[in-house]
């Protein structure tokens, strides 16, 4: 089961549940990928930036890695191998997708600054890990400090038929969605998926422009499933309005140095997880901050049943 461009909906981003004496949470990981499945996920993606990923040693990330694979064998799952170097990304690649993996993300490290730079880093990669290891860009500027234009997006695709999906995470970045597309009915730019990132912050307007689904690690990935399904019926009001309950929330999650804190707090209180730990170094949460986010849930119930978790 090979990640293909074609891919759409929603591929959530998994955390890595861990004990609060910071040991993997096994457990927790069955019964994460379980909701996944149950509540509709096209397919799910593991040590991402909310996996904690550098927090894991090597045997540690495939092991992760693997559970969350043996545990849904119907879905397709995308494996963060993002490394300092090719060496750690090729064995990591090479071991998820003899584990089952579909595919594989890729993130640009922080020392590349020229759109040539990016280009051979990708090109560099994709030969690094080899050609039949489907790969996906994933660009996030506001944390990888790496900007790619389109122009950048559309070399990187031409030069890598691997290359079948980019996580797009830009911020703004509606036109950048805009502009993809565009190149690809004119037939200068070959299709690739778009899942978009950012929380899901802009997803409601995101699939409006293009985009195939979300690729996020909201802690409410049924709402984003439901999202998409709406937009890809036509049922632009009805996405609208469950987004738009939801704002808040997702703007509470988007907060530099404690989102993943709020997130798993959620899922915890949601029953998704044990326990919200993190492993260090982490930013936890206030008694303030865990009041307003209980306050948060309580509104969010009044129109998503979901969220009442008292």
């Amino acid at each position: 089961m090979l990640l293909e461009a074609s891919a759409k909906g929603v591929y959530p981003i998994a955390p890595t549940p861990f004990e609060p004496d910071g040991r993997i949470d096994f457990n927790s990981i069955d019964r994460l990928t379980d909701f996944y499945v149950g509540c509709g996920s096209t397919g799910m993606t593991v040590l991402g930036v909310m996996g904690e990923a550098p927090k894991l040693d090597g045997l540690e990330a495939l092991e992760v890695a693997t559970r969350f694979i043996k545990r849904a064998p119907s879905l397709p799952v995308i494996v963060g191998v993002s490394a300092p170097g090719f060496a750690a990304m090729r064995s990591l690649a090479h071991a998820a997708m003899d584990a089952g993996a579909a595919g594989v993300m890729i993130a640009p490290p922080n020392t590349l600054r020229t759109d040539d730079q990016i280009v051979t880093y990708y090109r560099q990669a994709a030969e690094a890990i080899g050609a039949d290891i489907p790969f996906v860009i994933q660009d996030y500027p506001l944390n990888f400090t790496v900007v790619m234009t389109p122009g950048v997006l559309r070399r990187i695709i031409a030069d890598n038929p691997s290359c079948v999906m980019v996580k797009h995470e830009d911020w703004p970045g509606l036109e950048k969605i805009s502009t993809l597309r565009k190149w690809e009915a004119e037939g200068s730019l070959r299709h690739v998926s778009i899942l978009c990132g950012n929380g899901g912050l802009f997803l409601d307007f995101e699939t409006e422009r293009g985009a195939d689904g979300a690729m996020t690690g909201y802690a409410f990935p049924d709402m984003l499933v439901d999202v998409v399904r709406h937009a890809e019926a036509g049922e632009r009001d009805e996405a609208h309005d469950l987004f738009d309950a939801h704002l808040p929330l997702l703007r509470y999650e988007q907060q530099q140095g404690v989102g993943l804190a709020v997130r798993k707090h959620v899922m915890a209180r949601r029953g998704l997880i044990a326990s919200d730990a993190q492993r260090a170094p982490a930013g936890g949460l206030s008694v303030a901050a865990k009041a307003e986010i209980e306050y948060l849930l309580a509104r969010l119930a009044r129109h998503d049943k979901r969220a009442a978790v008292a």
